[in-house]
C-alpha cells in the first residue's frame, strides 16, 4: 500500500534517482497530470531537483458510462482513442465528436487556469517526466505522452504511483513512451484507490498552490 501521493512521489524518486544521476535525464522536466498526479509529481521534482509543469488531459467517458474511458484529449489538439473499447461499447464517431467537444471546453477552462499560476516549461530536445497516481486503462497517460512528444520531448517516462503491468507495457510497445514504470504494480488492478492509504481528492487550489511554489 502507499501511504498517500507524497509516499507515492516519494518512491518514485527513489525509482527515478539512478536515470538523474547517470546524466540521462539531468534535463527531464516532471509533468504532473492535474489533479492528483501534480502533488506526485511536484513530490519527485523536489526530490530530485528538477522543474514541475503540468500536462492537462482529460478522459473521454462512454455514453452513460462516463468512468469507463474509450480514449483521452490534451492541449494541443492531441486525441487519443481505443478503437477495440469503442467498438466494445457502441461508441459513434457522433458520440466521439460531442463527448470531445463537451471535455475539451473543460481541458481549455483548465489549462488557461494553470497557466495563469505557471507559465509552460520548454521540452524540445528534453526528457518529459509524465506523472499520475495511478495508471488503470492509460488512455489519460498515453495523451499526456503525446502531448509531450509533440511539443518536442525527446524522450518521455511515464511514472505512476501505482500502474497496471499491462498498461504499462503498452506505453511502451506503442511507442508513447520510452520507459513506464510505477511504484506499485499489481497483478489486479480494479480502483487505483485501494492502493492508498489516503486517496482523498486533491483540491484545485492545492494544484495551483503547487505549480506557483514551483515556480
Amino acid at each position: 500500500m502507499l501511504r498517500d501521493r507524497d509516499d507515492a512521489g516519494a518512491r518514485l524518486t527513489w525509482l527515478l534517482s539512478p536515470l538523474v544521476a547517470q546524466g540521462d535525464a539531468t534535463d527531464a522536466v516532471v509533468l504532473g497530470l492535474p489533479r492528483g498526479g501534480v502533488p506526485v509529481g511536484a513530490a519527485i521534482a523536489r526530490g530530485l531537483g528538477l522543474p514541475l509543469d503540468v500536462c492537462v488531459v482529460r478522459k473521454l467517458g462512454a455514453p452513460g458510462n462516463p468512468e469507463y474511458g474509450f480514449g483521452a484529449i490534451g492541449v494541443g489538439g492531441v486525441r487519443v482513442l481505443d478503437e477495440a473499447s469503442m467498438r466494445a461499447l457502441g461508441v459513434s464517431d457522433d458520440d466521439v465528436a460531442r463527448i470531445e467537444a463537451r471535455e475539451r471546453a473543460v481541458l481549455d477552462d483548465a489549462s488557461a487556469r494553470y497557466r495563469a499560476a505557471h507559465p509552460r516549461v520548454p521540452l524540445a530536445g528534453r526528457t518529459a517526466i509524465v506523472v499520475d497516481d495511478g495508471i488503470a486503462t492509460g488512455g489519460t497517460a498515453r495523451a499526456a505522452a503525446h502531448v509531450a512528444l509533440a511539443a518536442g520531448a525527446a524522450t518521455v517516462i511515464v511514472a505512476a504511483g501505482v500502474a497496471a503491468p499491462d498498461s504499462l507495457h503498452a506505453l511502451m510497445k506503442d511507442g508513447s513512451a520510452d520507459l513506464a514504470l510505477a511504484a506499485l504494480i499489481p497483478d489486479h488492478l480494479m480502483a487505483v484507490g485501494q492502493w492508498y492509504l489516503d486517496f482523498s481528492q486533491t483540491p484545485d487550489a492545492e494544484v495551483l498552490r503547487l505549480l506557483r511554489e514551483s515556480a
